[in-house]
């Protein structure tokens, strides 16, 4: 092993011991969280026209006065329990003063989760000492749970309830989206079998089945994002650079306004005339031309500076979420009691 890799496992270990005294001692990383429980009934509304069955919280039925409700544990009668994020100052406080502190808990899953993001993100900057096998690791695992989280997002919220909920409502309506209200239709099938000639591709035979809904997806999806793009963006800015070079507000001449039109409209002729290549950039021609050159450089470093502020933005979120939820070195938004935990660690309180 050389000095520079000794080094790396050095702090490697020193950073992993502080990381387990740091959430041992002073349970940094913990997350806490606010357990309500729902309970729907599938009944008939007595305001409703159609006489249809729907779902409904057993607490409106109730108000409503619906005799005969179905009795828990039938295939009318479910319930279930959702978590929402509560910070460490309202969980300590609420299990002392409210009337159900049970509802009140410290999350395993949700506490793992800070910790797996807080070290791969921790293993992602380590990049900057030097590739390394952390880092490889880290890269790896973010782009494969990416993949696989968008599918899951694709099927849950595209597949299930604009496929499956169109041509068997009644089936999804009972086993995943009770308040589903669709009718059968049909001319879903269309899609359905689109969908299954593009897997296609993944047969050893028959490849070619796959370009017939591949070249319908991309066909289709030009002309309507081509006609989007026209409406939107060629004729906006179109419409947008033609303005008055004379402003005036409350019949008075505004010079800042009209200012401001002027170097639009001349930035906005100056690179067209860098664009058109026909006349040769010589002469007056040739100066317009490097006016324009000018105009697209500060647009493009403007742009550039945008982009990098954006960067720098999630850079800060990033490093608020390391410092905060995940060390607890810092507290900007008053979460948690910091300084009793640490005393309490010594013995002073």
């Amino acid at each position: 092993m050389n000095r520079e890799s000794m080094i790396f496992t050095v702090l490697l270990v020193v950073g992993a011991v502080c990381l387990l005294v740091n959430g041992l001692v002073r349970g940094a990383g913990a997350s806490y969280v606010k357990v309500t429980k729902h309970e729907f009934v599938q009944v008939v509304d007595p305001a409703s026209v159609d006489g249809k069955p729907t779902w409904m919280p057993i607490a409106v039925a109730r108000a409503k006065g619906i005799a005969n409700l179905p009795a828990a544990g039938s295939p009318d009668h479910i319930t279930w329990d959702s978590e929402s994020s509560i910070t460490k100052r309202t969980h300590d406080q609420e299990r002392l003063t409210a009337p159900n502190p049970e509802q009140y808990r410290f999350s395993l899953a949700r506490t793992a989760g800070v910790w797996a993001a807080g070290l791969f993100t921790l293993a992602i900057f380590s990049f900057l000492y030097r590739d390394n096998p952390l880092y490889k690791v880290a890269e790896a695992v973010l782009v494969g749970v990416s993949a696989a989280y968008w599918m899951v997002v694709a099927f849950w919220d595209t597949i299930v309830p604009n496929l499956i909920g169109k041509l068997s409502p009644d089936t999804v309506q009972q086993w995943a989206m009770p308040g589903l209200a669709e009718d059968r239709n049909l001319w879903y099938l269309i899609p359905l079998v689109l969908g299954v000639m593009l897997l296609w591709r993944l047969a050893p035979k028959g490849n070619w089945i796959a370009r017939w809904p591949l070249a319908f997806i991309i066909g289709t999806t030009a002309g309507l994002r081509l006609v989007a793009y026209i409406h939107g963006d060629f004729l906006a800015q179109i419409r947008n650079g033609i303005l008055p070079l004379y402003v005036e507000v409350n019949d008075a001449f505004n010079l800042w306004e009209s200012v401001k039109n002027l170097l639009i409209v001349f930035g906005c002729l100056v690179c067209l005339v860098y664009f058109f290549f026909s006349v040769e950039h010589k002469g007056i021609v040739g100066k317009t031309a490097r006016v324009g050159i000018w105009v697209l450089m500060i647009t493009f470093g403007a742009g550039f500076g945008y982009t990098v502020m954006g960067r720098i933005a999630l850079l800060a979120i990033r490093l608020e979420f390391l410092f905060d939820d995940f060390l607890w070195l810092i507290d900007p938004e008053n979460k948690r009691a910091m300084l009793m935990p640490l005393l309490a660690s010594f013995g002073i309180a």
